[in-house]
């Protein structure tokens, strides 16, 4: 290792964490943590924007939002896959302790995601109409839902620069920072979506342009940080630039990733369609549950983010018996996890329901806690997915993920093909632990055969 390595890693090693040392399962509860708090605080502006909507602009418009979930994972997964992809790729330049190519990575990843996000606003902009006429979108809440979209969709260059900047700060082990910026992005979103919901009348509209304001500051104060604390990450000019050679090693993990997100919402978007035919009381009351199970199973994509970085840095410094160490110290986490997971459902389940009801709807709310009483029995399956998903996607394998996406969407495909018919709403609510356990055909298999590969 040359001076210039050393004295760079040393100026930096008090901001960074070094995960390819010391014992997995702390090492993962430590960066798993913070990343979990951000995600909860997330999610949990994401429900503050279904109450908002559902106690002071009713039913039509919080099943309007709700309606939106599937599209919007669509994209913003397409989004995130790509951006985890390309942090993998630095991830793995840290822990070989390659300074000059985790900077040029570094700048690869940025100019991609820039080209990118202009794309894609392009896109989305012309295909929004035939996207919600597919999903059999209700004719009562078309323009609310294509107004929300709307909003979201001009702003996914915003979401891009978040996420990128976030990405290799968790790369380099810094999951503290990003979740100090959720929090703050989080109350500003809280405070906006009173303010353009309530007093300015903006209606579902306003709930989406508070999201976009509350992860700007985000991505904002990423830079910032950045630029002040992070020199190993500070890109002078001469370190701009372009190669294709390394932009395709970026999209072959980053695009697999982010195909995954994208395969699996086009399930959901399946499911969705299905029960947009049942009408407003099942829709919002599948849209609660799914706000609710999105905070009590936050553990696992956490663990998964946790994973990705731990596996990259390992397998960039060529510790493979640091992987299964890792490995084995999750399963114990998921377990955990899911089990407070399931106390949380069934203990609380409908007074979680209630809140999204300004008039105590029964209906919906037993349609909501109908779903979690089914789903929170296959949660251990659930955070397995993101174990051995992202296991394999910080070996820089992104194709066999990619699979284990395409399987989910065979699950639910094949649930609401043959079992709504026959069950109903029932049918529906078993779409998801179906594809969860179909997701896992592919990943498990291939992790076990790579590690004794890679032994």
């Amino acid at each position: 290792m040359s001076n210039n390595r050393v004295k760079c890693f040393g100026m930096e090693k008090g901001m960074t964490n070094d995960m390819t040392q010391g014992k997995a399962m702390k090492l993962l509860v430590s960066f798993m943590l913070p990343v979990l708090a951000g995600n909860i605080f997330q999610q949990f502006y994401n429900v503050v924007d279904s109450v908002i909507v559902g106690q002071f602009l009713g039913e039509d418009a919080l099943a309007a939002v709700g309606s939106t979930g599937s599209v919007v994972f669509l994209v913003w997964g397409l989004v995130s896959g790509l951006t985890s992809g390309f942090s993998v790729v630095i991830a793995q330049q840290f822990g070989a302790k390659n300074w000059k190519g985790m900077k040029h990575y570094e700048s690869v990843s940025i100019l991609l995601c820039i080209g990118i996000a202009i794309l894609m606003t392009i896109v989305l902009f012309l295909t929004i109409d035939p996207i919600l006429q597919m999903m059999n979108t209700d004719l009562t809440i078309y323009e609310d839902t294509r107004g929300y979209l709307s909003v979201l969709f001009n702003g996914i260059s915003i979401t891009f620069i978040f996420n990128i900047l976030a990405g290799m700060l968790r790369a380099l082990g810094d999951s503290k920072t990003p979740l100090i910026f959720l929090v703050i992005s989080s109350i500003i979103n809280i405070v906006l979506d009173i303010v353009f919901i309530v007093n300015v009348k903006l209606g579902v509209a306003g709930a989406a342009y508070a999201t976009l304001i509350a992860q700007f500051v985000s991505a904002v104060l990423c830079v910032v940080h950045i630029i002040r604390k992070y020199d190993i990450l500070k890109l002078s000019k001469k370190e701009i630039e372009f190669s294709f050679k390394s932009a395709k090693r970026l999209l072959a993990v980053g695009v697999p990733m982010g195909l995954q997100f994208s395969i699996t919402a086009i399930g959901t978007m399946i499911v969705q369609a299905s029960l947009n035919t049942l009408g407003t009381a099942y829709i919002a009351g599948f849209a609660g549950a799914g706000k609710i199970q999105n905070i009590t199973t936050q553990a696992f994509p956490s663990l998964g983010v946790a994973m990705a970085t731990y596996v990259g840095q390992n397998y960039g410094a060529g510790r493979i018996d640091r992987i299964k160490e890792g490995v084995k110290a999750s399963i114990v986490i998921n377990l955990c996890f899911s089990i407070l997971s399931m106390i949380i459902i069934y203990g609380l389940g409908t007074q979680l329901m209630n809140i999204f009801t300004s008039d105590g709807n029964v209906e919906m709310i037993q349609h909501g806690v109908r779903y979690l009483h089914i789903a929170v029995w296959f949660y251990i399956p659930l955070g397995f997915i993101y174990i051995y998903r992202n296991t394999l996607q910080g070996l820089g394998d992104g194709f066999v993920p990619m699979m284990g996406g395409v399987f989910e969407l065979i699950g639910r495909a094949v649930a609401i093909a043959i079992l709504a018919p026959i069950f109903h709403y029932d049918g529906i609510c078993m779409s998801d632990p179906i594809a969860w356990i179909m997701a896992l055909i592919p990943l498990i298999p291939v992790y076990y055969w790579r590690m004794g590969k890679l032994k």
